[in-house]
């Protein structure tokens, strides 16, 4: 239980609803900003306003999953409120507190570092990213069969990466009758993609293999679908990009040669906010339990 615990809760979207309810079914005292449009009950939650009372007493900020951009403002899709999260305001948070967001922009991790606040990147997470994996791979399915006139059992499948993330997009497609081939960078991803059944190759030899595929899928952070790679894939495929904004791939030579490239990071909040949200709540409410138990063992 996390009686007597105090919970700010800034902004966000549906998700944050599931983390609302968890939080207090547990007991603690939570506080929200930015739901101002939202209409329906939040579970004994306190609507507030921002303002510097609400932090002097936090135990635990809760940020959405892209914590704030690049000059302290908060998404709020509950609220036509601009939400913005400023250094005086992390100043004002109990040297105790910790802030958990799912992801964060330097903005936010430079203001917690300059404060002596923790922060808490929950995306960061094994466990957070794995269960994540399972309604991104799910979203990605939604989108390849939206965007293409062929099943998915039986066509040419690429996955490039083998993380977290990739590794359930593979065996998701191989569970619907796909060929799959999956592009690694490390010897040991290489043995695993095998024993799995797929067709492992190198990432340094991806020009190679793109030739006849029908959809690629990338959840690699950094430039590797590249102009070179785009002119070499059939007309007809389709590379649905799954790693964070601005994704790995060439959108602007993809539009030149005509091939449909979609950036696709977030899925988890839009083809499943309540899951998404119980995987977040469930281990932010660890976390916190965590905390305060530490806390009250050093008291």
């Amino acid at each position: 239980m996390l009686t007597g615990v105090q919970v700010v809760l800034l902004g966000g979207d549906a998700r944050q609803l599931e983390v609302i309810r968890k939080l207090t079914e547990l007991d603690a005292t939570v506080s929200v900003a930015g739901f101002d449009q939202l209409h329906t009950p939040l579970d004994g939650a306190i609507r507030a306003e921002l303002s510097g009372d609400l932090f002097v007493n936090a135990d635990a900020l809760v940020l959405p999953a892209v914590g704030t951009d690049d000059d302290g403002t908060i998404t709020a899709v509950f609220s036509d409120r601009e939400l913005i999260l400023t250094e005086d305001h992390i100043a004002l948070l109990p040297k105790h507190c910790k802030i958990y967001a799912g992801m964060a922009k330097p903005y936010l991790r430079q203001a917690c570092e300059r404060q002596g606040i923790a922060l808490v990147e929950l995306f960061d997470r094994d466990d957070v990213a794995i269960y994540n994996s399972i309604p991104t791979a799910e979203g990605a399915v939604m989108m390849a069969i939206q965007n293409t006139d062929i099943t998915l059992h039986g066509s040419s499948c690429m996955v490039l990466g083998m993380g977290r993330t990739g590794m359930t997009m593979a065996r998701t497609l191989q569970g619907l009758g796909a060929k799959v081939k999956v592009g690694v960078r490390r010897e040991e991803h290489f043995a695993r993609a095998s024993e799995m059944g797929f067709e492992p190759f190198y990432i340094t030899s991806l020009q190679q293999y793109v030739s006849n595929i029908d959809l690629l899928f990338n959840t690699i952070p950094t430039m590797i679908v590249t102009a070179q790679i785009i002119a070499n894939l059939p007309s007809r495929a389709v590379i649905i990009d799954l790693a964070s904004k601005p994704g790995g791939t060439d959108f602007r030579f993809a539009e030149k040669r005509g091939i449909k490239a979609l950036l696709a990071p977030g899925l988890p909040g839009i083809v499943a906010p309540k899951t998404a949200g119980r995987i977040i709540a469930d281990c932010l409410s660890r976390l916190i339990s965590e905390d305060t138990r530490q806390r009250g063992n050093e008291q």
